[in-house]
């Protein structure tokens, strides 16, 4: 796949076939675009061409937003190659970008930048200053421009709509079975495991601190998960918490990983943690011998879990 970080950077000999969205969590329904878009390019006539942006419309658009995404642009990249998209533009979102109305978008990025043979699209796809065209005048501007319209039902997607936001709610909630349904594949942290307070070791249960350098990733509900984790190419289950350690008096949120039978030095190395059951809410307990019965019986609950996959 070949990565664009701007309109003006795209090049190609060949006209194309796109879609366009932020594609927040490249979840099934975005799949079900992804792959009408593939499917339209297989005789090699056309090229394949996804367009998203950064940072997020959101971000930009509404001063006080304090969205969180699913993925990182990292992620979402490879998550994209993954669907074996042949161009992949992200383009620098801004408010200059924002005011194109939706004809001088059409004229001048998918007509003249990237010479549009065919755009596929979501059932609820808005365009152009204030997001006020929609299918219909992507329709009418095909018939102008020469170019064809595709449209996605929501049937077609799926018969409840998936969505970025539903997603984020399923993990605000702590349903990891709702949230990975809907994605399509486990929800994952990428980050660097970095020295924490060395505690789990004493009391038997060694943690890898995780430190994930966007500060715009959601970081799902505060609590224990079973956890299935790539770190130097090997896959480990395990168990994780998101909090405060309240019962050790902690005074900042970590996220800290046990994994389960797995004994080296991993600091500083980068770690992809896949979230695949929510355990229990974080409590803080009288001691931390309490704290470390309880660990063990939240790995017995994991291990249970990791043996019926």
């Amino acid at each position: 796949m070949k990565l664009f970080h701007s309109i003006n950077d795209f090049q190609s000999t060949k006209k194309t076939i796109l879609t366009l969205g932020t594609f927040d969590g490249v979840h099934i329904g975005h799949k079900k675009i992804l792959e009408r878009i593939t499917q339209n390019t297989e005789n090699g006539k056309y090229e394949s061409l996804v367009l998203t942006f950064f940072p997020h419309p959101r971000m930009v658009l509404q001063e006080k937003s304090e969205i969180k995404l699913l993925n990182t642009i990292s992620e979402k990249t490879e998550l994209l190659e993954a669907t074996g998209i042949e161009n992949l533009v992200v383009h620098p979102f801004n408010e200059s970008f924002s005011r194109l109305t939706a004809e001088e978008f059409v004229h001048t990025i998918l007509v003249d930048k990237f010479q549009i043979q065919k755009i596929i699209i979501g059932h609820d796809h808005r365009f152009g200053r204030n997001r006020t065209a929609n299918i219909d005048d992507l329709i009418a501007f095909g018939a102008a421009y020469g170019f064809e319209v595709e449209q996605i039902s929501a049937k077609e997607i799926q018969d409840v709509s998936v969505s970025s936001t539903k997603i984020r709610k399923a993990l605000n909630e702590g349903n990891m079975a709702l949230a990975n349904e809907y994605l399509g594949y486990d929800y994952f942290l990428n980050g660097t495991v970095v020295k924490g307070k060395q505690l789990g070791r004493t009391i038997g249960f060694p943690t890898a601190n995780i430190h994930i350098e966007e500060d715009y990733k959601l970081i799902p509900k505060i609590g224990v998960y079973v956890v299935k984790a790539v770190v130097k190419s090997e896959t480990v289950f395990g168990m994780m918490n998101i909090g405060f350690n309240p019962t050790v008096n902690g005074d900042r949120q970590t996220i800290e990983v046990h994994l389960f039978d797995f004994d080296q030095d991993i600091y500083d190395q980068n770690i992809k943690v896949s979230l695949l059951h929510y355990i229990r809410e974080e409590q803080k307990f009288g001691s931390v011998d309490a704290l470390k019965a309880q660990l063990h019986q939240d790995q017995i609950e994991a291990l249970a879990f990791v043996n019926l996959l």
